[in-house]
């Protein structure tokens, strides 16, 4: 008899995480192509190449697998500025490019998970499903975000509120991932690298105003 490791979970668990994840991944393609009003589980289930009843069994209902959907993107993107900044040396330039270079990574701004956000954040209705999953960890990227212009601004003596430059620089972010799903034609994550960093020489000039 093989040994087993009894801190792994059993196959019939990883089966279902998985499928739960095919769920979710065929759910962000679908809200890019079709929108949230749109998005039906029928249409979900359609995309993952399973039955109806699958996904039924999975989430129940269509606002749980919303739900679920977004609180996975919500937390993958956390994890992955989060992994990003640990990675930064400490200097605040370094954790800001830090910072932007995580928020073009290609595995955060595939046309589906940019098409996905476009969808929870343009209908009214998904407004409390997002406060609900995205409300804290939005909070503590806004801080961190924060914390580092502050340092910025002391480091560098600039004349600019530390809490409004966060908040261009956030605002800058989410726009050009906008103009990435919405132009007629889209420029890629690179251009819109370049904006971002724009934005960034134009509040902290010696920190980021060479080239």
């Amino acid at each position: 008899m093989h040994d087993t490791d009894e801190t792994s979970p059993p196959p019939r668990t990883l089966a279902r995480e998985a499928r739960r994840q095919q769920v979710i991944e065929a759910t962000i393609t679908t809200l890019a192509a079709r929108g949230f009003a749109r998005t039906t589980l029928t249409e979900v289930a359609r995309t993952a190449g399973i039955s109806h009843g699958l996904v039924l069994f999975h989430f129940e209902t269509k606002e749980k697998l919303l739900t679920e959907t977004l609180t996975f993107m919500t937390a993958e993107y956390h994890d992955n500025w989060q992994a990003a900044l640990a990675l930064a040396p400490a200097d605040p330039a370094a954790q800001l490019l830090a910072l932007i270079e995580a928020d073009f990574a290609p595995a955060i701004t595939t046309p589906a998970r940019l098409g996905a956000w476009c969808a929870f954040w343009g209908e009214a209705q998904s407004r409390p499903i997002y406060q609900e999953a995205c409300g804290p960890l939005d909070a503590a990227y806004a801080a961190q975000l924060e914390a580092i212009c502050r340092a910025l601004v002391a480091e560098g003596g600039y004349r600019v509120d530390p809490v409004l430059a966060a908040r261009i620089l956030r605002l800058v972010v989410e726009g050009t991932w906008l103009d990435m799903m919405t132009l007629q034609t889209p420029y890629p994550p690179a251009e819109a690298r370049r904006t971002v960093m724009a934005s960034a020489a134009l509040c902290f000039p010696g920190h980021f105003g060479q080239g």
